[in-house]
């Protein structure tokens, strides 16, 4: 399948994926960010639960503390 991911087609994944997968093989698993699947923001509680299809644009944003 391909997604767009932070702008960046690819077509190194395979369907089914849920976000959490997409998270772990980015290595993110565990980090604070910020995803947005087709638009709407996405809550942490939704990961594991929500799909990723052909065609999906997905942004993802890591949140850094700072001062």
């Amino acid at each position: 399948m391909t997604i767009t991911l932070n702008g960046n087609k690819n077509s190194s994944y395979q369907e089914p994926l849920l976000v959490n997968q997409l998270l772990s093989s980015l290595n993110l698993k565990g980090i604070p960010v910020l995803v947005e699947l087709n638009g709407t923001a996405l809550r942490k509680n939704d990961f594991s639960s929500t799909h990723i299809n052909d065609g999906s644009i997905i942004e993802i944003i890591q949140i850094a503390a700072g001062g």
